[in-house]
């Protein structure tokens, strides 16, 4: 399905979930929403549907995997493979380049990976696009977190330039938006992060709109809504996220919860950028430390045997395949927890080694990174061949803290 359509309005989903709640009314809710849907895909000037559709289709002959790349963890090795995944993931993706939210998690590995290899073509890319886009995110359905998620990209190409050179206009926007989101009427009945994954697509802008300005404000609201969401969501027991409330009580074929591999993926990645952020002695700090620590252990725990996790955390056998997205960014997450001496590299460097080396398993000659779930918002079965731009993106940032962890430059 094209995802310009959200996955949390899949009908295979989402009808069963309102008809439930409201009977009649929830058909017609359906109905409602999956035309506001598509009328916002329509009016998104950011290319619409078929940026998406074309973000990494998978072709039924990918033809063969690549055998020029080494798994060793030194930086020559890593740099280049980053730099082989993103050249033939630009080459694909460029013409097609969105604001949507898939690419937005693109344009991070892209920049990580001009910071990994050195090359500023990658970097470059995101900058002429964030130039032709004007600098502006979409805002037909404000304050959707999918929709917030490329002012990562935007604050981090505003933050770059010395402090006395920065240009304005690249924040203004995103900082626009972000005023409106902190002065928006706090419900704690209505959760503004109501999927696990919009916890990588708005709290780090939040996060780096702090940084740019001083203002304390936008780290406390970002703090107050990080923890409304994990209230609801986060499991203390089991240590990971429900993708949201549809999961609580699903369970898998194994009789064991239902955890989403990407979804966790994209909390660990989100905790990343905001940690990244935090300064040390912000009153909170320790609570992002200790779940981050947490999760970092679970995942640990349920790694499979070829280094990688499924698609269904915790009922592993149920999945043909590895899923690259989710592996991704628990790779990029604890290779970062390492490198900050937030995890033990005792124990948690063989953990890496194995996940880098089992991603490497799924690049294919052209450069062409496989075994990616499509859009979705649940565990799912796909092709080996299956890419997609925000896996590809988890990839890159992966790489560019193997890169640090190895001890190249960056």
């Amino acid at each position: 399905m094209s995802s310009a359509l959200s996955a949390e309005l899949r009908p295979s989903l989402f009808a069963s979930f309102l008809m439930r709640r409201a009977g009649v009314v929830g058909i017609i809710a359906l109905g409602l929403l999956a035309n506001v849907s598509l009328s916002a895909a329509a009016q998104n000037p950011a290319k619409g549907p078929a940026s998406e559709m074309n973000s990494g289709s998978s072709p039924d002959d990918p033809g063969p995997l690549a055998s020029d790349i080494s798994s060793d963890l030194k930086p020559k090795a890593i740099q280049a493979v980053v730099e082989k995944v993103a050249s033939w993931q630009l080459k694909e993706a460029e013409p097609t380049f969105s604001r949507l939210w898939t690419y937005a998690a693109l344009y991070d590995g892209l920049l990580a990976a001009s910071k990994t290899t050195g090359d500023p073509k990658f970097h470059d890319a995101i900058l002429k696009y964030s130039e032709e886009q004007k600098w502006m995110l979409i805002d037909n359905r404000f304050p959707h977190a999918d929709d917030q998620a490329i002012g990562k990209a935007y604050m981090a190409l505003y933050l770059e330039d010395p402090k006395n050179a920065r240009k304005p206009e690249r924040m203004a926007n995103t900082k626009e938006i972000m005023d409106r989101l902190v002065a928006r009427p706090d419900d704690p009945a209505k959760l503004l992060w109501w999927w696990c994954d919009a916890l990588y697509m708005a709290p780090p802008v939040l996060a780096r709109t702090y940084l740019a300005t001083g203002d304390k404000r936008y780290l406390d609201s970002m703090d107050h809504e990080w923890w409304q969401t994990s209230a609801r969501l986060y499991s203390p027991q089991d240590h990971l996220y429900f993708r949201d409330e549809r999961y609580l009580t699903q369970k898998q074929a194994n009789g064991k919860s239902l955890y989403w591999s990407r979804g966790n993926g994209w909390v660990m990645g989100g905790l990343v950028k905001v940690l990244e952020i935090m300064p040390r002695n912000y009153p909170g700090r320790a609570k992002y430390i200790e779940q981050f620590r947490q999760m970092a252990e679970e995942v640990k725990s349920i790694q499979g045997k070829d280094g990688l996790w499924r698609s269904g955390l915790l009922d592993p056998d149920a999945y043909e395949l590895p899923e690259v997205s989710g592996s991704a960014f628990f790779t990029y997450a604890i290779a970062y927890g390492i490198n900050e001496h937030i995890l033990d590299r005792k124990t948690y460097l063989p953990v890496v080694e194995r996940s880098w080396k089992g991603m490497l398993q799924h690049v294919y000659a052209d450069g062409r990174l496989g075994s990616i779930q499509p859009v979705d918002a649940q565990p799912g079965k796909f092709k080996p061949s299956s890419s997609h731009v925000y896996g590809v993106g988890g990839f890159l940032m992966a790489g560019y803290e193997m890169n640090r962890l190895a001890g190249g430059k960056h």
